[in-house]
């Protein structure tokens, strides 16, 4: 994908950052998400290519902007793309960490194509590609990690959400003699933290969104890290429903393991992520000398290059920071 294309997602995303921040720290998530999807959608549409919405903000029944299927921009070049206009609604509404607006581009067809549903994933950095399997116990998978990374067991930082269905879980790699780190939301970051020295994180595990595991998916195949998914229908309240849509636009079997290449079927894929909030992978929006400061980072699979872009909006008056 040409890097001026990817510079129109980047700003895309910028827009979308901007307008959440607004809503930092003041306990609405649901604006702060409106926010977001609403600016997102417009910056898409003043865009000269046909972006089709593949995984977003849910069914078209459901979500009146950025649907799955939403067809947006002005025309030309074909492009997939999924979205979480607001990964983290909850970290933006009360100011914590690693609030991200978030998207994944490939070429039309490159991306998986189905409902906004549960996904059990795995994730972890480029050591241990091809030695964990979604379908292996976490006490399993844990020892591979272990023996991958050159270290103990008792070592070993598992990253989950926070969430009731993770119990098991959670109890499995403490038994196993992990060590677990909860997350309130984002499982984006906590899923390409795996492979980001530094983190504290060499382990993903757990069931969130379907779209949160396709972004997650695109980014780690840019930094060389592993994925592999499983849509869970069972834990969807609207399952039933959403299963049968999957039937008609996702070309996978519903029931299997997703490997990335099953996810996204293409090397010219880039996710692009702008800080809402101060992370761990970037900083959040801020504002002084009435210019607003951003902070994106693009991870490209063609190229296999991460980009870390911190950009000034001037506005009518605005000064410069360096």
């Amino acid at each position: 994908m040409q890097a001026a294309r990817i510079m129109e997602f980047i700003g895309v995303a910028e827009k979308a950052a901007i307008a959440s921040a607004e809503w930092n720290g003041k306990g609405d998530k649901v604006s702060a998400d409106q926010a977001a999807t609403t600016a997102m959608r417009d910056a898409f549409n003043d865009i000269d290519f046909s972006g089709r919405i593949v995984i977003g903000e849910g069914e078209r029944d459901e979500a009146p902007m950025l649907y799955i299927g939403e067809e947006l921009g002005r025309g030309g070049e074909g492009i997939d793309i999924a979205v979480d206009p607001l990964e983290g609604t909850n970290l933006c509404a009360y100011n914590k960490a690693n609030a991200l607006c978030t998207i994944a581009v490939a070429p039309r067809g490159s991306l998986l194509f189905a409902p906004d549903t549960y996904m059990w994933k795995i994730a972890a950095g480029p050591e241990c590609v091809g030695k964990i399997d979604i379908e292996a116990t976490p006490a399993e998978n844990i020892k591979a990690v272990a023996e991958a990374l050159g270290k103990s067991v008792n070592d070993v930082n598992v990253c989950v959400l926070d969430r009731e269905r993770h119990a098991d879980l959670i109890q499995a790699c403490r038994d196993a003699g992990a060590r677990v780190r909860l997350i309130d939301d984002g499982d984006v970051f906590g899923a390409i933290a795996t492979a980001v020295p530094n983190t504290g994180i060499d382990l993903y595990m757990g069931a969130g969104g379907a779209p949160e595991g396709v972004l997650a998916c695109t980014g780690l195949k840019a930094i060389g890290g592993m994925f592999m998914g499983k849509l869970a229908f069972d834990i969807d309240p609207h399952g039933v429903e959403k299963r049968a849509r999957a039937e008609k636009t996702a070309k996978v079997d519903l029931d299997a393991p997703l490997t990335m290449d099953m996810l996204v079927r293409s090397d010219d894929a880039a996710f692009i992520a702008s800080g809402v909030t101060d992370g761990e992978m970037v900083s959040g929006v801020s504002k002084a000398d009435g210019s607003i400061t951003t902070e994106t980072v693009v991870m490209n699979a063609l190229d296999r290059t991460v980009r870390f872009i911190r950009t000034c909006h001037r506005g009518e008056k605005g000064l410069v920071r360096f």
